[in-house]
């Protein structure tokens, strides 16, 4: 008989699972196939491994979606919370007395300046692309 930690493992697995199909979702059915097969193909992480090498799927994502690899994790993120939330273990202020300020505002600032970045290096792409067009 399984142990009541291995069902509760179990059951946060599935809804992991859950959460990251969805967010997936958002990209389209054949994306989100398309996504699941590079996984295994090119990364070697099968869809029932992920929760248990969540790093290595982190990873993963960003190899295949570069800075779109971080809205799939939030869309993940807030929907295992949501599916977790009626839980009384998983609540907003369990999970923030956890992160200090100085955690948070150094995340915030890192995806700020990634951000940033990537809208300087688009834009330089951009106004490339409008040189070669005007050019032709």
């Amino acid at each position: 008989m399984a142990s009541q930690s291995t069902l509760s493992r179990s059951k946060f697995n599935e809804l992991l699972l859950e959460s990251i199909d969805e967010a997936l979702s958002s990209l389209g059915e054949s994306q989100k196939r398309a996504t699941y097969v590079n996984l295994e193909t090119k990364l070697n992480i099968k869809k029932q491994e992920i929760p248990n090498r969540i790093n290595a799927f982190s990873e993963a994502l960003k190899k295949l979606f570069g800075l779109r690899a971080k809205y799939l994790e939030i869309i993940s993120m807030q929907n295992l919370y949501a599916k977790l939330r009626g839980n009384e273990y998983v609540s907003s202020e369990r999970i923030f007395s956890k992160v200090t300020l100085y955690d948070y505002v150094c995340f915030m600032r890192h995806n700020f300046e990634e951000i940033k970045q990537s809208e300087v290096e688009i834009g330089i792409l951009a106004s490339e692309y409008d040189e070669a067009i005007s050019s032709l």
